[in-house]
């Protein structure tokens, strides 16, 4: 999802949490969107999301961010959250060495329902727990750029690189669609043969104006 709006914000963009359960998805989703961080927070069940708007390079980005169960039971029932996701937190916890080995399934999944084109942050979460620490930076570095992936290690604990990790994702996202709307244009504009070309202006998730969900 990213649309072009007119009034509260310039631009929609969904982005989507993913991982196993029990990383911190719901934590990191709320010390982004509200500063918050709970200590007895439960399993999510289902899908929930949040929205913050925020500024990137003069323009108002609205972030709606969808925070997926990592339950295998609710997989198929997430597995519709990723259609429209133009980003992606892809979250481990670093002192569990299983989530980290499941990321690589995670990604699979993630790849078969979304846009090719969607941007993807692999996160280690739980940094304040660098004593426990069971995955090691150079592994996480390593699996990262074997996928192509932008890699942060995280704290929604301490706050330490949740900001950076989602105004990471949400520039790229933006820098790939004023690309896309700027090729058309000079596309549109150019001298040439063919005349009356319609040059398709869509995003490069391809979604329409559609809502995602109902309130």
């Amino acid at each position: 999802m990213a649309h072009r709006v007119d009034h509260e914000y310039d631009y929609l963009f969904k982005i989507v949490l993913i991982g196993d359960s029990g990383v911190g998805k719901s934590n990191i989703l709320s010390r982004f969107t509200r500063n918050e961080f709970c200590l007895e927070s439960k399993s999510t069940i289902g899908v929930e999301f949040a929205t913050r708007t925020l500024q990137i390079e003069g323009k108002t980005i609205k972030a709606q961010i969808w925070d997926t169960a990592g339950q295998e039971r609710y997989r198929a029932i997430t597995s519709a959250y990723y259609r429209g996701a133009v980003g992606a937190l892809l979250v481990y916890d670093m002192t569990k060495r299983q989530t980290f080995d499941n990321v690589q399934r995670w990604l699979r999944e993630l790849r078969d329902h979304s846009d090719s084109n969607i941007v993807i942050m692999m996160v280690g979460n739980k940094a304040d727990l660098n004593h426990l620490r069971a995955v090691s930076e150079d592994d996480a570095h390593a699996l990262a750029e074997k996928e192509g992936l932008s890699f942060l290690e995280t704290s929604a604990l301490e706050a330490l690189n949740v900001e950076r990790a989602f105004h990471t994702v949400l520039t790229e996202i933006y820098n790939i669609i004023s690309k896309k709307a700027l090729a058309a244009q000079e596309a549109a504009s150019a001298p040439g043969p063919i005349r009356g070309t319609t040059i398709n202006v869509a995003d490069s998730t391809g979604t329409s104006k559609r809502t995602c969900c109902s309130t």
